[in-house]
């Protein structure tokens, strides 16, 4: 473990618009287009509620497409935070700038998505606090990916050439934080929601709602 080292952490949500076709496009054969689309605004809405709460800093929405995508201001969503843009290239070299240019301002960056409601306030506290005492954290996810990547400056190794979207992401990622001699600090594992099959980690009160309103989020083949 490193000394202690106080910086200000800022939590950076890495969010796609919740549109039909372009949102959690996996879950399209079992919530339809319009169903997945829905499923992402609460998915956003939620992580979003939770950064602010967890009140460990500022909370920046990274989005892809522009900002200026009229979605956005359709969307309802909490006050109170800073927008950026993802630009252009792939994840990696998205995530690798937002990194970049968070650390090179001196503030520690916690990386984020908006696929994992059970990364609350709470565990974004959790992840918080350890930043303040190791130079990275974690929260791995069950599909072998991460659901938060914490890091106090900027290390491009942990987003070059990665297998995005398979189950060696978090592996891989540990693996090179460990072999630059960061101290890094692995947190309980989380779900995503990207396939069907994880929708049964939809927090209960979810399902419920959707229960009453339809049962969007149940299996089925319905657009």
């Amino acid at each position: 473990m490193k000394k202690s080292l106080r910086k200000r952490i800022r939590i950076v949500i890495f969010a796609k618009a919740p549109l039909p076709g372009l949102a959690k496009t996996r879950l399209i054969p079992a919530l339809g287009r319009a169903g997945s689309a829905q499923l992402a605004k609460r998915l956003l809405n939620h992580t979003l509620e939770q950064s602010l709460a967890a009140n460990i800093g500022p909370v920046e929405l990274c989005v892809s497409p522009t900002a200026l995508h009229p979605i956005w201001q359709d969307l309802a969503l909490p006050a109170s935070f800073e927008w950026s843009e993802q630009g252009d290239g792939d994840l990696g070299e998205r995530l690798n700038r937002a990194s970049q240019r968070v650390t090179s301002n001196g503030e520690a960056i916690l990386l984020i998505g908006t696929d994992c409601p059970g990364l609350t306030a709470e565990k974004l506290c959790m992840a918080a606090e350890t930043l303040h005492h190791h130079d990275a954290c974690m929260v791995p996810v069950s599909d072998g990916g991460y659901a938060l990547l914490g890091m106090r400056q900027h290390l491009p190794a942990v987003f070059s050439d990665i297998p995005w979207s398979t189950d060696a992401v978090a592996r891989i990622t540990r693996q090179r934080i460990l072999e630059h001699g960061f101290a890094l600090q692995q947190l309980t594992a989380l779900h995503d929601i990207d396939e069907p099959q994880d929708l049964r980690y939809l927090p209960a009160g979810w399902r419920q709602d959707s229960a009453r309103k339809g049962g969007i989020y149940d299996i089925n083949t319905n657009d």
